[in-house]
């Protein structure tokens, strides 16, 4: 797994300063199922927003 995670969604829960990701695990769901053909067919399912 990889060490840094970069972040910059800054009202999430889990950033940290240098837009790391704090987060135990991080989970990305494609939007047109198991596979996805590029980046803008993803998204992070781990962000939570600061209340």
């Amino acid at each position: 797994m990889a060490v840094d995670v970069l972040c910059e969604v800054s009202n999430c829960v889990y950033w940290a300063n240098g837009n790391k990701c704090d987060a135990d695990q991080i989970y990305v769901i494609s939007h047109t199922g198991k596979e996805a053909d590029n980046q803008k067919e993803t998204d992070c399912n781990t962000f939570e927003p600061e209340q």
